[in-house]
């Protein structure tokens, strides 16, 4: 059995942090693993409180999974502050971690800050050396590289730079452009973009912690990178296609939404 960590924080209503990340693990064939970071209150409409770990627990979380059980790969989400930035990635570089998505979560749909902001430049010291991919999307790329980005030719200009920042992939989600759902994929020679049409509806609630488990739960099936993320891309445009509503505010993504198909159960949440 193929396995995946994911580092990240706790959402209480299911649709995105480490219940998202478990749900597309186990969607996709990999035994999911986990290491909570940050406990929030959170719902459809918004996150309420949050609160954080101390760094001692998150290591030893950490230890606790390497010390006995093989990872194939580890997908890193919210990390709140520049202290569990720093204690997650020096845990990661003492356990040899192999297949390191980093998804610099930093901003909750709602409007949330999930990231300080002075934990950005903790994010890239060090976690973005470390990390076979990073996928930020649009406000991301442009908070982490101090320009906007706002079109194909300022996502190519982000990804270049955030490429120096020292992953060895980069996919900048261009989501909130307007017309077709356009992902760039970049290893530092070459640039790929991933299109499919937009899908028009508000239930897109954990999409980015969905895409990038996805994308380590490909790398922990040793699928080559580009492959990972075609398919993760492939599997988020599904979970989309069927988000359903749930709660007053924006609904979750479907994860199993071609399992329960496969099982004669509706598929939409209904």
């Amino acid at each position: 059995m193929k396995t995946a960590l994911t580092i990240a924080g706790s959402d209480s209503s299911g649709g995105a942090g480490i219940q998202a990340d478990l749900k597309t693990f186990s969607a996709l064939g990999v035994f999911g693993m986990s290491v909570i970071t940050a406990i929030t209150a959170q719902n459809t409409c918004g996150v309420t409180n949050i609160r954080e770990l101390d760094e001692e627990i998150i290591a030893d979380q950490i230890a606790a999974v390497y010390d006995d059980i093989p990872v194939g790969a580890v997908k890193v989400g919210m990390l709140s502050s520049a202290e569990i930035t720093r204690v997650v990635a020096g845990a990661l570089v003492k356990h040899g971690a192999a297949n390191v998505v980093v998804d610099p979560v930093m901003v909750a749909k709602s409007g949330s800050r999930l990231l300080k902001v002075e934990a950005v430049e903790a994010l890239i010291q060090f976690l973005f050396p470390i990390a076979d991919v990073v996928t930020p999307n649009l406000h991301e790329a442009a908070e982490i590289v101090g320009f906007p980005v706002g079109n194909r030719a300022s996502m190519e200009r982000a990804a270049i730079a955030i490429k120096a920042m020292g992953p060895k992939y980069v996919v900048v989600k261009g989501g909130h452009l307007p017309g077709a759902a356009c992902d760039l994929f970049y290893d530092g020679k070459e640039f790929a973009y991933l299109t499919n049409e937009r899908i028009e509806t508000k239930h897109t609630h954990g999409t980015g912690c969905t895409f990038s488990s996805a994308i380590a739960a490909g790398l922990a099936k040793r699928m080559p990178v580009f492959e990972a993320v075609a398919v993760a891309k492939r599997y988020i445009t599904v979970a989309i296609s069927h988000g359903f509503s749930l709660g007053k505010g924006v609904g979750p993504t479907h994860h199993f939404y071609e399992l329960y198909s496969q099982a004669g159960v509706v598929g939409d949440g209904e």
